[in-house]
């Protein structure tokens, strides 16, 4: 059984949008290479959606390893060059993927912080 407590529906129109652990989605297929991304169902709206939805790593082709080695470079202060020669990708490809990553960030950051009790 696949934990999806982590997951939750993006359809803005279903009433369960944004609530993680509600246990309505499941999974109902699998696409990539190599099959490795879980496309998932929500019972209440019946949208199905990517398991990656919603992060920086969505309609990205890397693997998830490549992926984090990328974004972890990038963490501890390697450049766009280096970066790309430690992992092996395109220039463009490390750009893209943190810029995406710095959008995504503060995103939540922002939503964080809204939810953050007020300092009198």
């Amino acid at each position: 059984m696949d934990d999806l407590s982590r997951f939750c529906c993006h359809n803005f129109n279903c009433p369960d949008c944004g609530q993680r652990g509600l246990e309505n989605l499941t999974v109902c297929g699998h696409f990539g290479k190599d099959n490795r991304i879980r496309l998932l169902y929500c019972r209440t709206c019946k949208a199905r959606f990517s398991e990656r939805k919603g992060t920086p790593l969505f309609n990205t082709k890397l693997s998830d390893e490549k992926s984090l080695s990328l974004l972890d470079h990038l963490r501890e202060g390697c450049g766009v060059r280096q970066t790309r020669r430690l992992v092996g990708v395109h220039r463009d490809t490390v750009t893209r993927l943190a810029r995406l990553a710095g959008d995504h960030a503060k995103t939540l950051h922002d939503e964080r912080v809204a939810f953050s009790p007020s300092h009198r």
